[in-house]
């Protein structure tokens, strides 16, 4: 690796590191999501690919990224919202195992369309708050 990117991947950690430390919640979830879309599009690519080890590790980063969406629901203020989003949280995370072992475009893209609704109704809510 040369100096300019090793300096390159060093000044983009940095950037990261410095958006998620001064990242609204709000705006956190919106990144969590922004990190299980990019792991779903690359798995889908690894799929398509029939790249098993690809597929592996990014549908293992997207079931992380959805853990992390469920570990952070507050149940008791989010009440029904959160109970439902529990629920959906906890669908792609059996989705995901499944096509881990049961490769399925039609099924995966169905999850991909989800997230990407999810993903559109929490910015649209972030922005709403910001205003």
């Amino acid at each position: 690796m040369s100096y300019a990117t090793t300096t390159n991947a060093r000044r983009g950690d940095r950037y990261r590191e410095t958006a998620v430390l001064s990242a609204t919640p709000g705006e956190l979830v919106i990144l969590v999501y922004d990190h299980l879309l990019t792991s779903l599009l690359r798995g889908r690519q690894a799929m398509v690919a029939n790249n098993l080890d690809a597929r592996h590790t990014e549908f293992s980063r997207a079931r992380d990224a959805v853990a992390e969406l469920l570990g952070t629901l507050d149940r008791e203020r989010g009440g029904q919202v959160a109970s439902q989003l529990s629920g959906l949280y906890t669908f792609f995370l059996r989705e995901l195992t499944t096509l881990g072992v049961q490769p399925d475009l039609a099924r995966l893209d169905r999850v991909i369309a989800m997230v990407r609704d999810l993903r559109e109704a929490f910015t649209a809510i972030q922005q709403g708050a910001v205003k």
